[in-house]
């Protein structure tokens, strides 16, 4: 059984950066028996990154539509993971305000980070915190997931505008803030099921030194470099627009 103990010396052998900022996609069961279970490794994360940022998705687009369109910023729960819907809810961290693609960070700048997310309506714009991950040099760590769950790559097709991974009309969503308050969103969404084909990718990614694998707990994870991965895929994508589809 893995303490905190063993999860932050996992990390430290991984070469993150604790002062930059990480984001992290994750299957708690994949990293086995923790004592503690998935507080612990939110513990070790956040001790970990104390002086840098830690973000993790708290998406909610499997069941925020145009059928059930009002997103509760306190309430609504992410649909991607326990440790993501554990982590929105601790003590000093923010949660950003798109309806349906939203992030959640802990740390000095935090507030920054999700600045003005609603504003856009696409999930990953440019302006939005998964292009200021591009310009934060930021880690992007899946632990026990591979590439189909990497977030940002959905995000440099959307900057590139290739063919057919956005709706071309547009749903009427809210977000609904603790006051009460509705921000109406209107907001496209990805089609196509592409993220099941960024596994065609991963292999570069390790060649190109975008990508490297290491050990979190049991977990197999991957260490992503944003900017390296976006030159990749800038490359991939300008050649073979279709690499995905």
């Amino acid at each position: 059984m893995y303490n905190k103990q063993d999860l932050l010396h996992d990390l430290h052998k991984l070469r993150i950066s604790n002062f930059g900022t990480l984001l992290v996609h994750s299957s708690m069961k994949s990293i086995g028996a923790v004592d503690g279970g998935a507080e612990t490794v939110l513990d070790a994360l956040s001790e970990y990154m104390k002086d840098g940022l830690l973000v993790l998705p708290t998406h909610t687009w499997s069941y925020i539509n145009a059928e059930n369109p009002n997103f509760y910023v306190d309430e609504s729960p992410s649909c991607v993971g326990i440790l993501t819907e554990l982590f929105r809810k601790r003590p000093g961290v923010v949660r950003s305000l798109h309806p349906t693609h939203s992030v959640a960070a802990l740390g000095e700048d935090a507030s920054d980070f999700i600045a003005g997310n609603e504003q856009f309506d696409t999930p990953c714009a440019r302006g939005s915190s998964w292009g200021k991950l591009l310009d934060r040099k930021a880690t992007i760590l899946l632990i026990g997931v591979d590439l189909r769950r990497n977030t940002y790559i959905h995000g440099v097709e959307e900057w590139l505008d290739i063919p057919n991974r956005l709706t071309d009309d547009h749903e009427q969503l809210y977000t609904v803030l603790r006051d009460g308050t509705k921000i109406t969103v209107p907001s496209r969404r990805h089609i196509g099921h592409t993220s099941e084909k960024y596994e065609r990718v991963d292999q570069l990614f390790q060649e190109t030194g975008a990508m490297y694998l290491g050990k979190f707990g049991d977990a197999t994870v991957r260490v992503c470099n944003t900017e390296k991965m976006t030159e990749v895929l800038l490359s991939v994508l300008k050649k073979n627009p279709h690499i995905f589809s």
